[in-house]
């Protein structure tokens, strides 16, 4: 079509990593049924997911918080291996922060904001 504008370079980027997850990679959804018991449902996913740039104390606290929380879950259990299996990459699931999750995985971020040892 005359004078229409290629698609931005982040819808292709988008849709490039969209096409590349193959349909034998995600989970069935009967498999994530147990989402629905999860204790996190009733609460802020913010206290999951750290803000931009949060470190240090204020980041160590939030990850308690969300820890204790996933102590208490039923469905503790297949949460974290759900987060294992598709390498989660993001947030607090089944009590394991990403730093835990890396060292499990073998994976190195080499991220300025890894204080999860450190004291204030």
């Amino acid at each position: 079509m005359r004078g229409a504008r290629p698609p931005s370079s982040k819808r292709s980027t988008a849709v490039r990593a969209y096409r590349t997850v193959r349909q034998s990679d995600l989970p069935e959804p009967e498999e994530l049924s147990w989402r629905l018991a999860a204790t996190c449902r009733i609460v802020s996913p913010a206290l999951f997911f750290h803000p931009t740039n949060e470190r240090g104390p204020k980041r160590q606290k939030r990850i308690h918080e969300a820890k204790k929380i996933c102590s208490q879950c039923p469905v503790q259990r297949p949460c974290r291996d759900y987060a294992l299996a598709v390498r989660e990459p993001f947030g607090i699931w089944g009590g394991m922060s990403e730093e835990d999750r890396d060292r499990i995985l073998g994976r190195g971020r080499g991220r300025a904001d890894n204080t999860t040892e450190r004291s204030a």
